[in-house]
């Protein structure tokens, strides 16, 4: 849209320095406006305010609006995702139409005929319009109705071409295509960490896990399931003729201007090929520590142990509680271009610029224990070791500790203390884990309320007590619940929050490991010397508002 920078120059949204050297990298076109709002040099808003003027449409805030269903429906969701567009509200002969670009003609147009009705466009800002997809135009029926397309296609042959042969030219608009696209892009939409498809006796169920809570979104016929799975496997360079054993894949999608990566999971069940897509945002996991939420004991004490030029901090809890995020958000705060930062990890989940990352390759031989040996011989001032899981990978890892070396690992444990017992299970020296270890930070995550809906109340001074809720008796705090609106999906929840229970190395602890005690008691010793365990540190999330009791009893001990 030409004349759009000048416009955003002469508003006083842009500096004509910045915009003359933003134009310098991209030129002009829709890339500028997407490097001047990720450089946060201008918002959606303005950009689309500065539209407005130059267009001479009227700009719509959508921030606060609810828009009816009747309208809605006006419009095909299929038409609105491809044109990026949202009907707003209608009269008798007008529909008023929300758009990034107003001087689309050929979108108009197409919905003047769709609609029957005089189109008015307005400009809207692009993250109101993603909000608002997010919010109302859900892909569940077009889903189906691709399900039944594909239903009646599969098993079918056409000129001796099987339809599992269809899907390897990758035609975009074959019905299978479009319902994996589609699915990929709903879970998106959602905020889902994982999508899981399902074969059944009948039917194929695909349910996506948001929140850390797994939701039926799908369920489709039998018939389709074979071309379903068999474009998941291309798409993730997985053998399609394998239906034996589990394998595992990787796949990268662009939504919305943004790379989005899908590691992939395949596993042989009585009824088919199971598979389950983590998806791995790397937007979204470019986390500053403040965004984990530590309490502020909490994050000095964890401050504290990365700041060390050498040491052991490990990670526990159980699969999804967020021990890479923590891992990957420490790794960016130390890191500089002072220093020499590796990782082995299996699999990589998250790139980072600057950081050597090696994937872990048993098949070659490339262990976490033969990389950790190559690794020390590398020069590395930080190491990231993705999980301690035999003896050898412990040793080295606590090897490197002693050497003058950063060690940052995850271990799978319940709580902080049991960590210093597994190490020393595993078969490591209790005295070589006493010296090596700086913290240990066991955490959970659950979900966040939603700040929209949810609803005050006050709990009895009674059950307070019976579950251990630090509060005065005679003045009971008020909490609050989850209640359910359409930002959440009517769940009353959005987003996860962590609880952290963060242990460091004392003295006392040390003796503790050296004497080979149990778990319970470095546990005690841990609480006297200062320790919040995870309970605790739930229920201050609790007296603050951002999730429920039954949140905190639903993840933690």
């Amino acid at each position: 849209m030409r004349g759009l920078a000048q416009t955003l120059v002469l508003t006083g949204a842009v500096r004509a320095a910045d915009m003359s050297a933003a134009m310098a990298q991209v030129g002009e076109g829709p890339e500028l406006q997407q490097l001047l709002v990720s450089t946060s040099l201008v918002t959606e808003a303005q950009v689309a305010e500065a539209v407005a003027l130059h267009t001479g449409h009227r700009f719509y805030d959508m921030s606060e609006i609810e828009i009816s269903p009747d309208v809605l429906s006006l419009v095909p969701g299929a038409l609105c995702r491809k044109y990026q567009m949202l009907p707003l509200s209608r009269t008798r002969s007008k529909v008023t139409v929300g758009m990034l670009d107003p001087t689309d003609i050929i979108a108009i147009d197409d919905i003047t005929s769709v609609t029957d009705l005089q189109v008015e466009a307005v400009v809207v800002a692009g993250d109101a319009l993603r909000n608002a997809f997010e919010r109302y135009l859900r892909s569940d029926e077009e889903l189906s109705d691709l399900s039944e397309q594909i239903g009646e296609s599969a098993g079918t042959t056409t000129s001796g071409v099987t339809f599992t042969e269809t899907l390897e030219e990758g035609d975009a608009d074959a019905p299978v295509v479009r319902f994996v696209n589609l699915l990929i892009t709903q879970a998106i939409n959602d905020r889902a960490s994982d999508i899981h498809v399902e074969p059944g006796e009948k039917q194929l169920t695909v349910r996506f896990r948001i929140d850390g809570v797994l939701h039926e979104m799908q369920r489709a016929d039998r018939s389709i399931q074979d071309g379903v799975i068999s474009r998941l496997k291309i798409m993730s360079s997985i053998d399609i003729a394998e239906k034996r054993k589990p394998q595992d894949g990787r796949l990268s999608v662009e939504h919305e201007g943004r790379a989005i990566d899908l590691r992939v999971a395949t596993l042989p069940t009585v009824w088919g090929e199971k598979i389950v897509m983590r998806i791995l945002d790397n937007s979204g996991q470019a986390m500053a520590m403040s965004d984990l939420r530590f309490s502020s004991i909490n994050d000095q004490r964890f401050r504290d142990a990365i700041s060390r030029p050498h040491g052991m901090i490990l990670a526990t809890g159980p699969t999804g509680s967020g021990k890479s995020t923590t891992l990957y958000t420490a790794l960016r705060t130390v890191a500089n271009p002072r220093i020499n930062v590796i990782t082995v990890e299996d699999p990589v989940e998250y790139r980072i610029a600057g950081v050597n990352q090696v994937q872990v390759n048993n098949r070659a031989g490339l262990t976490f224990a033969s990389a950790l040996r190559s690794i020390l011989r590398s020069d590395p001032d930080v190491v990231l070791v993705g999980e301690i899981r035999d003896k050898e990978t412990a040793v080295i890892s606590i090897e490197a500790a002693l050497t003058g070396h950063l060690v940052l690992s995850t271990l799978h444990t319940n709580d902080a203390p049991s960590a210093l017992t597994r190490l020393t299970e595993i078969g490591s020296e209790p005295f070589l884990v006493a010296t090596a270890l700086s913290a240990v930070v066991a955490q959970r995550l659950a979900r966040r309320l939603c700040l929209r809906c949810r609803s005050p109340y006050t709990e009895t001074s009674e059950v307070l007590t019976a579950l251990g809720f630090p509060h005065d008796p005679y003045d009971a705090p008020q909490l609050y619940r989850a209640a359910g609106c359409q930002a959440c999906s009517g769940t009353g929840y959005r987003g996860r929050i962590g609880l952290h229970e963060v242990m460091t190395m004392t003295d006392e602890l040390e003796q503790l490991v050296v004497t080979r005690a149990t778990g319970s008691e470095m546990r005690l010793v841990a609480i006297e010397q200062g320790m919040v365990t995870l309970r605790d540190d739930g229920w201050s999330k609790v007296a603050q508002g951002l999730t429920t009791i039954e949140e905190v009893l639903r993840v933690s001990l």
